[in-house]
């Protein structure tokens, strides 16, 4: 079941790249548990299909780098890029993307998370396995709020888009 507006996020884990280590993040990757960072928070949150992959790199990504400000003018505490991929790999896109301090690269290796939320998208059989489904959401304290699932494309999901919905 596709989670839905009004829906808490479901229980889960994510990592994330540390780069520079503080008390508490080591080096390297790093697992979060998702309810713990969300409590108290408004995050924009948008998944894709893959890091480095065409549309991903030249349009989601970058927006939402580019508008970061913006979001959080309108209240948005952090901003949230997950896909199906593993630490390593979303930490050297987010370097590559200069989303470092702007963007969370949360890595979801397993697609687990993805498959709590109900938007993972099977691709095995063009060899690129279980991936996410490209969407964004607005999470408030752990609650959706906005949600904005692709249905093939890219359009909904776009950071104009959840900038427009913050008002």
């Amino acid at each position: 079941m596709t989670i839905q507006i009004g829906d808490r996020l479901p229980e889960g884990a994510l990592q994330e790249f540390i780069d520079i280590e503080t008390e508490g993040c080591a080096l390297g990757p790093n697992t979060f548990n998702v309810a713990d960072l969300v409590k108290g928070k408004t995050i924009a949150i948008f998944g894709l299909p893959g890091a480095f992959t065409p549309t991903c790199s030249a349009q989601h990504l970058p927006g939402y780098i580019q508008l970061a400000d913006q979001l959080k003018a309108k209240g948005v505490d952090e901003i949230w890029c997950i896909s199906v991929n593993d630490a390593f790999v979303m930490g050297a896109w987010g370097r590559d993307q200069k989303a470092t301090g702007i963007v969370r690269m949360m890595a979801d290796g397993s697609a687990t998370f993805t498959k709590a939320l109900g938007l993972e998208f099977d691709l095995v059989a063009k060899g690129f396995g279980v991936r996410s489904k490209r969407y964004s959401m607005l999470v408030q304290d752990g609650v959706v709020k906005q949600l904005n699932i692709e249905n093939g494309g890219f359009d909904v999901s776009s950071a104009e888009t959840l900038l427009k919905q913050l008002g």
